[in-house]
């Protein structure tokens, strides 16, 4: 069984930062890419940023500039910094992880956190 914790979310007045972790656990073998997307309210789920495991990086346009992916390997992780936010980065942001159960195994791309609210408001 394979669970994603994120943690890091709250609220937060425009221009500030946060930090968002989302470790992965469980029966793991490998794992390729993770990422972060969000949902606001009323809206349909987008990618936000998401990392492979050699580092390469993608961004949503509204986010570049702003939000930094990272990944640590050993500790199956993968962080989040947001700054200079604004109130449109307000949602639930959602961890993603491409996961590999076995050797050999193909990776599935259906492993999802709990979600953490992000509230950007002065």
């Amino acid at each position: 069984q394979v669970q994603l914790v994120e943690s890091g979310g709250g609220l937060v007045q425009p221009g500030g930062s946060l930090r968002l972790s989302c470790a992965a656990s469980g029966s793991i073998f490998s794992i390729n890419a993770m990422g972060w997307h969000r949902q606001a309210p009323g809206k349909q789920r987008e990618l936000v940023a998401a990392i492979t495991r050699g580092g390469s990086t993608a961004y949503a346009n509204s986010v570049k500039g702003r939000f930094t992916i990272s990944i640590d390997n050993n500790k199956n992780t993968v962080y989040l910094q947001m700054n200079s936010l604004k109130p449109e980065d307000t949602a639930v942001y959602y961890c993603n992880a491409g996961i590999a159960l076995f050797k050999g195994g193909t990776y599935q791309y259906d492993y999802w956190g709990q979600g953490t609210q992000v509230t950007v408001s002065s």
